[in-house]
């Protein structure tokens, strides 16, 4: 790979793909592509073919995916896995027929089975059932896994597949129906503060641990996956240190300086009971995250205080 070499960040409006786009063009990289919705809709093959055969890109890195939390999955079961389905495999079937050297697909650590044990190493893949709240969206990821597996061992092709953990950072979604839950903590605690403090209401128990990861340091893995050939085809992205929501909610009200109340809404779901990932195969190659929770959610919500004139305008 060489700084001149064509790469396809397909999804590059988002907050993983901006990340990834920034990191590049930070470290050097001049040839980056990129397509929104409206020029390349993905879910559709055809498009999708005469895209890369009109691009040829070196390395294409789908960072593009339906996403949202456990009501956004709830709500519409069948967009999470068609979508996501459509959008991958059109990627990936493209990338092998037309013969593009390197692919890198971002999954997500809910492809692991809910009672997996602790920390959750990538064979535990495909042992036991699914957290029912975002299988939809599970299944769709673990088809692109098992298509980049299929791609390396049938035609020694160079796919990897990086699962993260729980991301967060600037130019995250804060839209309170389809945020993942840092986000959403980080937008009821600021209102609230608006509200004179008001109590802020939180799903669950507060009991679940959950990893998070800052997105920089998911776009350094990328470029670590980009600039080295690596040897298997799934490997775990993460901090490997892990809290529970209660605690990251107490984190994110005394960073915003929220001085009300929290009450927990325990007839709302939890989700799984614990989601750590064991992240030694990345370590053991020379990857490891930079940025601390603190910082992160400090850094997130600065971008949030500088845009709230974007976030404001979505519906609660």
């Amino acid at each position: 790979m060489n700084k001149n070499s064509t790469i396809y960040i397909a999804g590059h409006k988002g907050m993983v793909g901006s990340a990834i786009w920034r990191t590049l063009t930070e470290l050097g990289y001049t040839n980056l592509i990129g397509a929104s919705r409206k020029e390349v809709d993905l879910r559709k093959q055809s498009v999708v073919r005469d895209f890369i055969r009109k691009i040829k890109p070196d390395v294409i890195i789908d960072a593009a995916a339906k996403v949202g939390g456990i009501l956004a999955n709830n709500s519409f079961p069948y967009e999470f896995l068609m979508e996501n389905l459509q959008i991958q495999n059109n990627l990936i079937d493209a990338a092998h027929r037309l013969g593009v050297d390197k692919f890198i697909f971002l999954g997500s650590s809910c492809i692991y089975p809910k009672l997996a044990p602790q920390p959750l190493k990538e064979e535990y893949l495909l042992t036991g059932p699914l957290e029912p709240t975002n299988e939809w969206y599970a299944i769709a990821k673990i088809t692109g896994v098992k298509a980049c597996e299929a791609l390396r061992n049938e035609y020694d092709k160079d796919f990897v597949s990086l699962m993260p953990t729980n991301l967060y950072g600037t130019h995250d979604n804060f839209d309170l129906n389809s945020s993942h839950v840092l986000p959403a903590m980080i937008r009821k605690f600021h209102e609230a503060k608006l509200n004179n403090h008001a109590v802020v209401i939180l799903w669950g128990s507060g009991t679940p641990l959950r990893e998070f990861l800052f997105v920089d340091d998911m776009a350094a893995a990328v470029v670590f996956a980009l600039e080295n050939k690596l040897p298997d085809s799934l490997y775990n992205v993460g901090s490997g240190i892990d809290l529970t929501i209660r605690e990251l909610a107490l984190t994110i009200q005394r960073i915003i300086g929220h001085e009300g109340d929290i009450i927990w809404d325990d007839t709302k779901p939890d989700g799984t009971p614990r989601k750590l990932m064991d992240v030694s195969k990345m370590h053991n190659l020379g990857w490891k995250h930079k940025v601390d929770l603190e910082t992160g959610i400090q850094l997130t919500y600065d971008w949030f205080l500088d845009h709230t004139d974007i976030i404001k305008e979505i519906k609660l």
